[in-house]
């Protein structure tokens, strides 16, 4: 099972998300919840950095991705970023509403 982690401060904006594990749906390389998974998280991480200048704190191996926002961003930028991190919110649950039984999306205060 994926088990996602998105991580808010206090005024519930997002500061940033943890993935880990593998969804079991299928097998590697035919595993569609995997990699829909892995689209949106990955692309959700360039998204920010491409369209806002903000580099995400992120580390990635096999099964675990994490990205945060750094402490100071531009007000600007920072807006755009949590448009962009709640999208990724709103992909991921439109997944875990296909694919339950494989992905599950935690909501933790920081």
């Amino acid at each position: 099972m994926i088990i996602v982690s998105i991580l808010r401060h206090a005024d519930n904006s997002i500061s940033g998300f943890k993935v880990e594990g593998h969804a079991g749906y299928a097998k590697a390389g035919e595993d569609i919840v995997c990699a829909g998974v892995s689209a949106v998280t990955v692309g959700t991480v360039n998204s920010v950095e491409t369209l806002t200048g903000i580099v995400m704190d992120s580390s990635m191996k096999n099964g675990f991705l994490s990205a945060s926002l750094p402490r100071e961003v531009r007000p600007e930028a920072g807006e755009q970023a949590q448009l962009l991190l709640a999208s990724l919110v709103v992909m991921l649950k439109g997944i875990q509403e296909s694919y339950g039984k494989y992905i599950q999306i935690q909501e933790l205060n920081i």
